[in-house]
């Protein structure tokens, strides 16, 4: 997948700099992979109390066999293979304990449970994910892998390889588990009800979801007329967890990378200066570096003091050395945009003269399909560092994500008609420290254009028989990834207030850049990219965009405050 393929060049950097001792580039790495390696331990784990333990025991065993890693490339499916190794070690070791049967169900919130509430998820989202807590051990170990395929942060090939079995038997087993979440889904929606049969049957039950109680919730559903008849169509698993892929990580969570005495041991006892000693001599240096939402302590003390439930930061972050990644795959499909802004046919002396912030971002005509868009000029990128980590999912009003560096951002759209169609606010940029430039459009296609099918009246902002999203008068039409090029810090908050939509926030490059906007039909996409920038003052910036911190950023002016 593309998700993180495309900011390749950018990781084989870092793990060559962490291979090499590089303390700055050790702390990116972690904090760069922490929420994946959380995620698939605590789906796995269903947010068991030895989460905490089999991550890091995960993160420790990859820093210290970092130097291992022959193919940077390979890096992600070996750290999704050590934290599958360590789950399954921790169910061996794993003694039967008996439940307290004193401690009210759901007292301690689950991984299902965390999900719910860190992402906020309603509907038949909320029902997916409260499901997983249905499924055993074995079946949830591949769903928290499963659910990363889909959402585009694993590829199957690593699935099957961290499960250790075949890309055919991997198809096999996702099936199987996709069946049994579906059948939990049933259980899901039936206990929401009010079916008095159900209310009988579940009088002696504990509140504790258990294989036993599934199969006879889900024998009592397949016999009982009003459990099983489903009045809301189902939306299928895969189509929900597309976006909801990362729970962020509890604030407050830590991990400490400081080598314990094996390792210290090994570093010691070697004739050169070996892998294991750079790492110990880098984490024992009094330095503390801040990335990605978690901070590296003096010791090796990994904290995570931002998530996206907290207050923006406001204060600027240092960028590293280079940007923390993460491109998401285009999404293919047709699409118009936005021609090239006025300004970048001025001459050069006007350009020169232009102020910047005097040129905004405003409606003008989508390009022809087929038209290859202009070259993309390469500004200067040393790094963006993103209080929401490699990946941010904002799907809610109040959803706030602080960017801070030099370099590109990608922001991709999700608008859900199907869900809640209507006038749409549209997201601001608050805080403005420095310069941020809206510098081109890709993912393939426009929100408004076509999605094909067999409803000509659908495209991505609704359809007749759904409704459609509706922007405000006078609103930029908006690509489905669209990028900014960031110098200094500044806010992005989802404004939702009616239409539902959500956003993806990546730090990303300008070589993923490119290849979006470049990579059209040849793709079977009805466009090209989009590109804005002249690699001059007079790119236009952001339409919702002001240096201010108004207390309510849904009343950010339409025209940019820069």
């Amino acid at each position: 997948m593309r998700t993180y393929a495309e900011a390749g060049r950018h990781w084989r950097a870092t793990i060559a700099d962490a291979q090499a001792g590089d303390r700055r580039a050790l702390d990116e790495l972690v904090a760069g992979w922490l929420p994946l390696v959380y995620n698939i331990v605590g789906r796995a784990l269903n947010g068991h109390a030895d989460v905490d333990d089999v991550v890091q025991e995960t993160m420790l065993r990859a820093v210290d066999n970092l130097g291992s890693l022959r193919d940077p490339d390979s890096f992600r499916s070996w750290l999704v293979a050590i934290a599958m190794r360590q789950i399954r070690d921790r169910a061996r070791r794993r003694t039967p304990q008996r439940l307290d049967e004193n401690v009210p169900p759901g007292e301690a919130a689950d991984f299902a449970e965390l999900a719910v509430l860190r992402l906020q998820l309603e509907g038949q989202r909320r029902e997916v994910a409260e499901a997983a807590r249905w499924l055993d051990d074995e079946d949830r170990q591949l769903l928290s892998l499963w659910w990363l395929e889909v959402a585009g942060e694993l590829t199957r090939r690593e699935l099957a390889a961290a499960v250790g079995i075949s890309r055919q038997h991997a198809a096999v087993r996702v099936q199987r588990v996709k069946e049994r979440l579906e059948v939990s889904r049933g259980i899901v929606r039936a206990l929401d009800g009010a079916c008095p049969d159900l209310r009988d049957l579940t009088a002696r039950w504990n509140g504790r979801p258990d294989s036993v109680w599934r199969k006879r919730l889900a024998r009592h559903i397949r016999g009982c007329g009003y459990c099983g008849d489903t009045r809301e169509s189902v939306v299928p698993a895969e189509r929900l967890l597309v976006g909801i892929a990362l729970v962020p990580v509890p604030a407050g969570f830590t991990i400490s990378l400081a080598l314990g005495g094996k390792t210290a041991a090994a570093a010691t006892g070697t004739a050169s200066v070996g892998w294991s000693a750079k790492v110990l001599t880098a984490l024992t240096k009094p330095a503390v570096a801040v990335t990605a939402g978690a901070t590296l302590a003096a010791g090796g003390a990994y904290v995570v003091v931002q998530t996206p439930d907290d207050p923006p930061a406001r204060a600027a972050v240092v960028p590293t050395a280079a940007s923390t990644p993460a491109t998401a795959p285009s999404a293919p499909g047709p699409a118009p945009s936005a021609s090239a802004s006025a300004s970048s046919s001025a001459s050069a002396s006007e350009r020169k003269a232009a102020r910047y912030g005097s040129v905004v971002d405003a409606v003008d005509r989508a390009p022809d399909p087929g038209t290859p868009p202009v070259a993309l000029p390469e500004r200067p990128a040393s790094g963006v560092t993103s209080s929401g980590g490699a990946h941010a999912t904002m799907n809610h009003r109040g959803d706030g994500v602080t960017l801070s560096g030099q370099g590109y951002v990608l922001v991709r759209w999700q608008i859900s008609p199907q869900y809640r169609s209507g006038a749409l606010v549209m997201p601001s940029w608050t805080g403005l420290r420095g310069r941020l430039f809206h510098v081109a459009s890709g993912g393939g296609r426009r929100m408004d254009d076509p999605v094909g099918g067999t409803d000509a009246t659908a495209t991505g902002m609704g359809s007749k028989a759904t409704g459609y999203t509706v922007l405000p008068s006078g609103t930029q039409q908006m690509w489905q990834n669209e990028y900014f090029y960031l110098t200094g810090s500044v806010t992005l908050t989802v404004n939702e207030r009616g239409a539902d939509y959500g956003l993806n926030v990546f730090p990303t490059t300008w070589d993923a850049v490119e290849k979006d906007v470049t990579s059209g039909p040849a793709q079977g996409a009805g466009r090209y990219g989009l590109v804005r920038d002249t690699g001059e003052d007079d790119t236009p910036v952001p339409q919702y965009v002001t240096r201010e911190q108004p207390a309510d950023p849904a009343t950010v002016p339409q025209a940019s405050r820069v």
